[in-house]
Order: structure tokens, then sequence, then C-alpha cells
């Protein structure tokens, strides 16, 4: 017997409460205020956690604490973990011992300042549609946007929001990309098939992105300040180019960003910093991210309390209760896993735990097996892009110093794809109809 079975209306909402009590906390308290800072997501997140375990679930209260803590130590989650660990390592040296000035400096004498903004967001296109990760790419490229934005004279958040809506163009679209696996093997149909039924989602999007930053980046166009010492030595960017070049050969981000910080080290000894002041920058930048593995760990954890009581299972009975004809069945898909995605926080999830329904209603309506998978991957992919504690987000925004909401007013490409997802699905049923 299922969740679903046993979820009545009132039963399901109260496992849903602890998301509810965070969007509350967060989401909405902040923007009353009108500062995202104000507010701190981690306290946010403890406090829906607390109502979770203390009210939501059922049983023995080491039982409650079992089941949010199994959820925050998961594999995936202790990877991640991982990831910010070294991202940070690097950052911080890398900073220390110049590469990121040098990297800014040759940029800017190659371009002019009102492109660095399309060209950001060009970048980070092109690296997650070699990559296949999202993830990968910010870390490649967050730093060195905070740096970029600085010169230009722009806020950071625009150029990190930049990167991030660049990073998803890949991941929504690669081959390798885990959201297209997961995508294509619960629809049944070739990747290829699911690219170009993408593509012409994801296209005009991206071009009105491009498009949209050519004219915000022209609004910042000062002249570069002074960069220091580094910006002289353009050997320095040695780092970063092998960053991107193993990130977009395929290899593991973890193994990247261990060659990323081998690297720095080497070049850090040879510009004649000591072992010990490198292994402090290292230790300054792990430290940088306490803030976030704890933010992770939480939401994590308060995910797998909604996950246990049953809210994930009301949620799919409850937006497949009602669907009217094809274009409402896609668009109960797209909503499917865009929600799911919300209270997960990880689009590969979202895709996997709602891909049978998905391939049922797809079947039931008519939809072909590649439309599903591309609507699946995309709708996932626009809201794991815009939840200020989705993974890639967070991870950006600590590297760049700012709020996980800071970029929301410049995610340009997010909201484009949602607005080209919903043209899709009305102009197939409008065709179908003639």
């Amino acid at each position: 017997m299922t969740h679903t079975d046993l979820t009545p209306s009132r039963r399901g909402w109260l496992a849903l409460s602890p998301m509810i009590v965070f969007l509350t906390l967060y989401v909405a308290v902040s923007a009353m205020i009108g500062d995202f800072y104000k507010m701190p997501i981690a306290v946010a997140l403890t406090a829906a956690s607390a109502w979770g375990i203390g009210v939501v679930m059922r049983g023995g209260l080491s039982d409650r604490i079992g089941v949010f803590s199994r959820a925050a130590g998961h594999s995936d989650i202790l990877y991640m973990i991982w990831i910010f660990v070294l991202a940070g390592a690097f950052a911080s040296m890398a900073k220390e011992i110049g590469a990121v000035d040098a990297t800014v400096a040759l940029t800017l004498r190659v371009f002019p300042p009102q492109l660095l903004l399309p060209g950001m967001f060009l970048a980070a296109c092109f690296i997650s549609l070699s990559v296949g990760t999202s993830v990968g790419t910010v870390v490649a490229l967050a730093p060195l946007a905070a740096e970029m934005a600085g010169a230009a004279g722009a806020p950071t958040a625009m150029y990190v929001a930049a990167v991030i809506g660049g990073a998803f163009f890949g991941d929504n679209l690669a081959f390798i990309s885990d959201t297209t696996i997961a995508a294509t093997r619960t629809q049944g149909c070739r990747m290829d098939e699911k690219f170009r039924a993408n593509i012409r989602i994801v296209a005009p999007a991206a071009l009105v992105s491009f498009i949209a930053y050519v004219f915000i980046g022209s609004d910042f166009t000062t002249a570069m300040p002074g960069m220091g010492p580094a910006a002289a030595t353009p050997w320095l960017i040695a780092p970063y180019l092998l960053i991107i070049a193993l990130a977009v050969a395929g290899i593991n981000v973890a193994i990247v960003l261990s060659a990323g910080i081998a690297a720095t080290f080497a070049l850090g000894l040879a510009g004649g910093h000591d072992a010990l002041t490198l292994c402090g920058y290292m230790g300054a930048g792990i430290d940088s991210m306490g803030n976030l593995i704890i933010i992770t760990l939480m939401a994590a954890g308060l995910l797998g309390v909604i996950k246990s009581a049953g809210g994930i299972d009301y949620l799919l009975q409850r937006l497949t209760a009602r669907i009217s004809g094809a274009r409402g069945a896609q668009a109960c898909v797209a909503a499917l896993v865009g929600i799911v995605n919300l209270c997960t926080a990880n689009n590969t999830v979202a895709i996997i735990t709602t891909g049978t329904i998905s391939r049922d209603i797809a079947r039931t309506y008519g939809i072909t097996p590649r439309k599903t998978a591309s609507l699946l991957d995309t709708a996932s992919c626009i809201v794991q892009a815009l939840i200020p504690y989705g993974a890639q987000t967070l991870l950006a925004t600590a590297l760049a110093g700012i709020s996980p909401a800071a970029p929301w007013p410049y995610m340009v490409y997010p909201w484009a794809l949602a607005v080209s997802v919903g043209i899709s699905v009305a102009w197939v049923r409008k065709k179908r109809e003639k």
C-alpha cells in the first residue's frame, strides 16, 4: 500500500506544511520587508525542520530524528559537501595568489566591458553543454563572475545570475547530463529525439536572454580599475584554463577541482608563497563554505521529512486528479515535476520521482515520449535555477559572497525558458486542433 492510499487531504497538507513554513519564513517574510539578507536561510530551514520533526511526523522522537538524519547524511548530499569543500579551497587560494585578478584582467583586455555580461552567459552555456553538469559550470565561472562584475562596475548578482542561467542551459540539453539520462530513460525515448524536441524550446529562450544581457550589460561600461601586479602575470590564469579544459573533457568535478588545487598550489609556491600560507588560504576557503554546508544538510533533512510523511505522494495524487485534454496533460507534467522539484531541491530526483506517472499521462493523452521527456527536464531545470536553496545557487552565491536570493532580479534565462515552455504547450495543442 502506498502513501497515496493513506494520505487524505488533511494529512497531505500537514505533510507539506514544513515546506510552507520554510517558504513563509524565508521568501514571504523577506519579500514583505524588502530585504533577503535579513532572514538567514539557515534559520528558516531550522524552524521548518523543527516543525516537521515535532508536529508533522509520527512515532518516537528518536525515530523522527533518524529520518531527518538519514536524509541529511545521504551519499549524494555528502558528495555535494565534498564539492563545496574543494570549491572553497580552490577559489580562496586562486584569489589570494592572484589567479582571479590575472584572468579578469586578460578577459577585459579582450572584451569590452559592455560585452562581458552576455559573454559570461555564453561561456556558461558552452561549458555546461560540454560538461553536462550545472555544478561544474558554477565551480568554474562563479568566482570569475564576481570579480568581472566588480571590474565592470556592475552588481555581482547580475553576473552570477548569468552564470546560473547558462549553467542550466547545458544541464537541460547535454547528452551526458544526469537530467537528460533520467528523462529519456523514464519516458522510453532516445536522447537525440529528446534533444530535437528540447532545442526548439531552449534556443529561443537562450537567444532572448543573450540579447537581454547585451542591453543590460551596456549600462555598466566603467573602465577596469587597477588589478595589482597579478594582472601583469598572465600565466596565473593556468588553473582556470585547467579547470575548464578538464570539465569540458567530462572529468568528474571532484577530480577537476583537486587538479585545480594542485596546480594553484604549485603556482603559489613558484610565486613566492610558502606552503603553510597556501594551506591557510585553503583553510579560509573551506571555512567560508560552513554556512553553505549547514544549509545543504538542513534542506536535505527537511525534504526527507516531507517525503517520509507522504507529502510528495500527496502532491502526485492531487496534481493528476483532474486532467483535461492533451494540453492540460502537458501542463500537468510540467507542473508535477516543477512542484516536486520545489520540494526536493534536486531536478534529477524530481524527474525520477515523477517519471512513471508522467509516462502514464503521456500514453493516455497521446503525448510523444520525446515531448514528455523534454517537459520533465526543462520544467525541473527552471525551478532548480530559481529556488534560492538549490545546490547550484547556494554554491554560486557562496563563491561570490552574496545572498542566495540576490540573483533573482537578474535571472533572465529561467523566466524566458518558462515562457517558452508555455508557448510550446499551447502551440502543439493548437496545431492538433487544426
